[in-house]
């Protein structure tokens, strides 16, 4: 403890040392370099009575020359909503697996509850919390280990994974079964309380080690926490079935009953029979890494029992190949990406050049995919449904369609096209079936994956 105190000061004392203090010389060069010409005035004018930097920025070069046309397209129907929530990887993971549902029982339309996955998996993330705490007691407050535990106990937030673990685990159900409530649509409140409460659980786990208790002990008290934590969620969210009878009206207006299933017995009869890591690939591009490499980010799981979150890391061109070789089979893909970057939500198309700050503010702004993702200037900050893809008279792709969980009052009745330029720079993971992948790729599914840190930045 001493030694790490002593490190960060010395290191503090380094920094302070070699800093240095903008000088009058340094600071009249800098103003200098504003000059005021006619349009730079005139900008100054535009940006200081309107704040809409983005609105100000759009390229009108750009404006209608993206249609939302698709030479290849999954064959989805409707788009649901995730509202307030961060639920998108588990929309996006369920939204995969609505076609062929609606196939299977003749059904105009179908969702999932979403309400009730979503009771399970903040349950088992708290588990997962407190088990974490348990299990490193031994370390010192201020590693960074015990730092990123208690930055979040738990969250909305998770990739495709996490949904197979607690479809295995817990089951589905249809929506009608569990509803979304308040809190399932806005989640906000009730994950700060729930983070609260684990957080002082947390804290008294380790000072229960610390005061010489047993193991077992701790684990009396985590089920105390978790008491806690399933009466706020049931409050909340409405306690989730064990059994249910589920009514529908299929396309032909007939009615039809399913009785007496178990959300585990349901998850069964809709989910294929190949669904499984062991067939279903994550795929990612990040270039400031190895391709051809397996990565597995440590603890990233919301089960103690289920697996992590595991890539393989691929070039763009061969994740493109896979993923039109998917849409053209008619399989949907569940995909992350960097969805707030180049976005006009009016039109709902994304491109790389739909903004041009450079021109507006006269600065150089351009960095590549790489630098990008190592500054913390560029991550995958949603999931989105994989469903479309228009190639040229080569049967080059020129641009795509996901179905997003933003209701369908967003961008294009639901759904965003984006260009392929947009997808080098912006897209980072698909989930895949194996047979789609090239020889290469599906001979690198067989290695021992790289182990990342669970507070690595692809996190």
């Amino acid at each position: 403890m001493k030694k790490q105190l002593f490190t960060g000061a010395l290191l503090c004392l380094c920094l302070a040392a070699s800093a240095q203090a903008i000088t009058d010389k340094e600071l009249q060069e800098i103003q200098s370099s504003f000059e005021k010409d006619a349009s730079t005035k005139a900008i100054q004018n535009i940006l200081t009575t309107n704040a809409n930097i983005t609105a100000n920025a759009l390229n009108r070069d750009l404006q209608g020359k993206t249609d939302h046309y698709f030479k290849y397209r999954v064959n989805v129907k409707g788009i649901t909503d995730q509202k307030s929530s961060g639920r998108c990887w588990m929309f996006t993971s369920m939204n995969v697996l609505r076609p062929s549902i609606m196939e299977k029982y003749n059904l105009p339309e179908f969702d999932f509850s979403h309400n009730y996955l979503y009771f399970w998996d903040i349950f088992e993330k708290a588990n997962l919390f407190l088990e974490n705490i348990i299990n490193t007691t031994k370390l010192p407050f201020d590693d960074r280990t015990i730092e990123y535990l208690f930055k979040s106990p738990t969250s909305d937030g998770g990739v495709w994974n996490l949904y197979y673990n607690l479809g295995e685990k817990y089951g589905v159900v249809p929506k009608e079964v569990m509803p979304e409530t308040a809190h399932s649509n806005n989640t906000r409140q009730m994950i700060s309380l729930l983070n609260e409460r684990l957080r002082a659980g947390g804290y008294k786990l380790r000072q229960l080690a610390a005061s010489g208790k047993k193991t077992q002990d701790m684990r009396d008290e985590k089920t105390i926490i978790l008491k806690d934590v399933y009466r706020i969620l049931a409050l909340c969210l409405g306690e989730p079935p064990k059994q249910f009878t589920w009514r529908y009206k299929d396309r032909n207006g007939s009615i039809r009953e399913l009785s007496n299933y178990t959300p585990q017995q349901f998850y069964k009869e809709i989910t294929p029979s190949d669904y499984s890591p062991d067939n279903y690939i994550m795929i990612m591009n990040d270039p400031t890494r190895e391709y051809y490499q397996l990565y597995e980010i440590q603890n990233y799981k919301n089960a103690i029992e289920g697996i992590n979150w595991i890539y393989l890391n691929l070039p763009n061109e061969d994740i493109k190949k896979a993923a039109l070789a998917s849409i053209r089979s008619n399989e949907a893909m569940y995909a992350s990406c960097d969805v707030g970057k180049q976005m006009n939500r009016e039109s709902g198309i994304l491109d790389p050049d739909m903004y041009d700050y450079e021109s507006l503010l006269g600065v150089n702004l351009s960095m590549d995919k790489k630098a990008r993702i190592l500054t913390r200037q560029s991550g995958s900050s949603h999931a989105m449904t994989l469903v479309g893809c228009d190639t040229d008279i080569s049967d080059q792709p020129v641009k795509w369609e996901f179905e997003n969980s933003w209701g369908a009052g967003s961008g294009n009745r639901g759904y965003l096209t984006f260009t392929d330029k947009w997808f080098t720079e912006y897209m980072f993971r698909l989930v895949i079936h194996k047979k789609y992948l090239d020889d290469k790729a599906r001979a690198c599914l067989g290695q021992k994956a790289n182990q990342l840190p669970m507070w690595d930045y692809m996190n």
